[in-house]
């Protein structure tokens, strides 16, 4: 076979043949991720179609990016999709070409790196072996109901048989993905090596040609035909109490194929169905926004190696322990030895439940230094101010940092409402300062907002952005306003939550009104998690921004001491396990009048947030709200939601609301504005 003219052939494929063994290597033209396009795809098979009839001891199938094996199907294609019929087709072609691949009359082994995922995983599902390099990395997951669909090229048949009906079902639904050592034990990989031993232990499973793997029969029983209903009403007993059938159909539709065996027609035709719908498109909307926001931000140089952090409290301790997790070099400083001791306690329990080997725990508890006396300073490319939110406090500590900082070190604060402005005039070089807003709990929440200052530099910024890139979060640009935009969004949603318990409406009636529209956590539980003490802080020091009063049962609440779960009792009362204890009130019917309250409150200012310029467009403020408050991402955000309602519905049921509640309804004028808001993002 002359491998150069096979070569030629191919945009996105180099195939060469040594002794008799295929290598097929996917690089996928001007993109740095491999994702399996239509052009792809229909290369793959032709090159399928070539191979079939040679005289071949095996294929292996290797990606040439440094990132990983395959990333999942080409979302963007999924956008240009109008109709179920077409969405159903692009399924039907995935599951022709890799259906050629399973039947090759010889062996194929998928060679994995880093990233396996979605359509990726179903490639190497289709191979008769898989190799997967062991390091932390590698990851394999099959995460499409994160996109509001499901696996659409056999994955909801090709998993069970291979791993067991009970791990598939799992991997599926909750779209969580494994490490390589996770992925052996499931049976998902055949074999895992170091890098250098790849390609070895593939060669190797071709000359042994092993059996497949199959699932041993103690994971095919809960399969079982006279069994398969009973598996299936447990399973969605346990899905229906995380996930609303109403806002995230897929995971659903996924047990019910499973259920009733489905064909791959019926996989590809209930695929077609979930890809079209608004679930689906907002969701993948929100992931193109995200991608599109880090594309941007990983090009850039971050030259941070070392950082260290003032305050070792909660917030402070956490982004300390995330910033070791993610390899840097920390060194957390506070001046109550006590809190710093909580505070590497904090650090060694999440890092023991992090990782499973010890002694990756231990390189990062090695990583993360205390230093009460504040000697990281100097050697710091990041300083990063967690304390106290008082103006008066963090002034001081920045005149008093300045003259110890690196000339090159980057101060940041973790300030939830102070201007960066008013945290600058106490600095010589205030190029330096940018606002990383982090959102609690750390661990756990995506968004960071950078914020930019009358006087931060753009080196600055751009630093701040790549420095969130490289601790996995979403960098999130917003001007330096009071409040910036999540809390600025936020405090009058928890605010009109508070005057509804004020006028007497129970907090379960609240939570359970919001939840219904799709929020992730009440208003109330959620104020009770912030703190009640700091929504009355914050809540006070934006009231004049929101042209608002504080409720006065809020006053009263932080009086008695009732901050909420940090004291056991705020609205709620809460047990030693932190659940709240709710009242009978709990099983009403959800009140669709007040969820509508409390979000169009939320959306009028949103809208303000974008007239005003806190950030530069809708598709800002939905990330924004999704990522760093939870607003229901099957909705595609506020603006999203805002254009589905419609104008007409937006101006009416602000009037109304305006009318029964006050000024804070008074429809903002950027809804005038419909250039503002109306157009999808490009």
């Amino acid at each position: 076979m002359n491998d150069t003219a096979t070569t030629a052939r191919y945009r996105h494929w180099r195939l060469e043949t040594a002794d008799t063994v295929a290598v097929l290597t996917l690089d996928v033209a001007e993109q740095s991720a491999n994702v399996l396009s239509r052009d792809v795809l229909a290369e793959l098979e032709q090159i399928v179609a070539e191979l079939a009839p040679q005289y071949l001891k095996g294929l292996i199938l290797r990606s040439a990016k440094p990132a990983g094996f395959v990333a999942g199907a080409d979302v963007r294609e999924f956008e240009r999709i109008v109709e179920a019929a077409g969405a159903a087709e692009l399924a039907r072609t995935g599951q022709r070409v890799l259906a050629g691949l399973a039947a090759l009359p010889f062996p194929s082994v998928a060679l994995i790196h880093g990233y396996c995922l979605g359509g990726g995983l179903e490639l190497a599902l289709a191979c008769t072996y898989r190799v997967a390099r062991d390091d932390a990395g590698t990851r394999l997951g099959l995460p499409e109901v994160r996109l509001g669909i499901h696996p659409g090229f056999a994955g909801t048949l090709r998993l069970p048989a291979l791993i067991g009906d009970l791990p598939a079902l799992d991997l599926m639904l909750s779209g969580r993905t494994v490490d390589a050592r996770a992925a052996r034990r499931f049976g998902l990989v055949d074999e895992i090596a170091p890098e250098r031993h790849l390609l070895r232990a593939a060669q190797a499973l071709l000359r042994r040609r092993p059996p497949r793997q199959r699932a041993p029969w103690h994971r095919q029983v809960a399969g079982l035909r006279w069994l398969r209903p009973l598996t299936a009403r447990l399973v969605r007993a346990r899905l229906v109490a995380k996930v609303d059938p109403r806002h995230y159909p897929a995971p659903h539709r996924l047990l019910d194929l499973w259920k009733e065996r489905a064909s791959a027609e019926r996989e590809a035709q209930s695929l077609g169905e979930l890809l079209v719908s608004p679930v689906s498109r907002h969701l993948v909307q929100l992931f193109l926004e995200s991608e599109a926001l880090k594309r941007g931000a990983r090009q850039l140089p971050h030259g941070i190696e070392w950082i260290h952090v003032i305050g070792a409290g909660t917030m402070g301790a956490d982004i300390a322990i995330l910033a070791a997790q993610r390899g840097f070099r920390v060194s957390l400083q506070d001046r109550h030895p006590e809190v710093l001791a909580r505070a590497v306690k904090r650090a060694h329990e999440h890092f023991r439940r992090h990782y499973k080997i010890p002694r990756a725990a231990q390189e990062a508890l090695d990583r993360l230094m205390p230093d009460l006396g504040g000697n990281g300073i100097g050697r710091a490319d990041l300083v990063i101010e967690a304390i106290v939110e008082d103006l008066d406090a963090k002034r001081a500590l920045f005149r008093e940092l300045e003259s110890r900082l690196k000339p090159t070190a980057l101060l940041a604060t973790n300030t939830s409402s102070i201007p960066l402005e008013d945290l600058a005039a106490a600095l010589a070089e205030p190029a330096r300062l940018v606002g990383l807003h982090f959102f609690n709990p750390v661990a756990k929440m995506q968004l960071i907002e950078i914020v930019r200052g009358g006087a931060t530099g753009e080196l600055a910024l751009s630093r701040a952005r790549a420095f969130a890139i490289a601790l996995d979060r979403l960098p999130l640009d917003v001007a330096s306003r009071p409040g910036f935009l999540v809390n600025r969004v936020l405090m009058p949603y928890l605010l009109e939550a508070v005057r509804a318990l004020a006028e007497g409406i129970p907090a379960e009636v609240i939570d359970n009104a919001a939840r219904d529209f799709g929020m992730p956590i009440g208003p109330v539980e959620l104020a009770d998690t912030v703190g009640l003490d700091i929504c009355l802080a914050v809540g006070e020091r934006l009231a004049p921004v929101l042209k608002i009063e504080v409720p006065s049962i809020l006053h009263t609440y932080v009086e008695h001491k009732r901050l909420g779960k940090k004291t056991g009792r705020g609205f709620y009362d809460y047990d030693a396990r932190g659940r709240a204890r709710r009242s009978l009130a709990a099983r009403r019917p959800p009140d669709p009048q007040l969820a509508e309250r409390l979000i169009l409150r939320l959306l009028n200012e949103a809208m303000a947030c974008l007239r005003e310029g806190v950030v530069r467009d809708p598709a800002a403020v939905d990330l924004g709200l999704v990522y760093g408050a939870g607003f229901a991402p099957f909705r595609g955000g506020p603006m999203s939601h805002a254009r589905a309602l419609g104008e007409e519905a937006m101006h009416h049921g602000l009037y109304r609301m305006a009318s029964q509640y006050g000024a804070g309804f008074a429809p903002d004028p950027g809804w005038a504005q419909s250039g503002l808001w109306k157009a999808k993002p490009d």
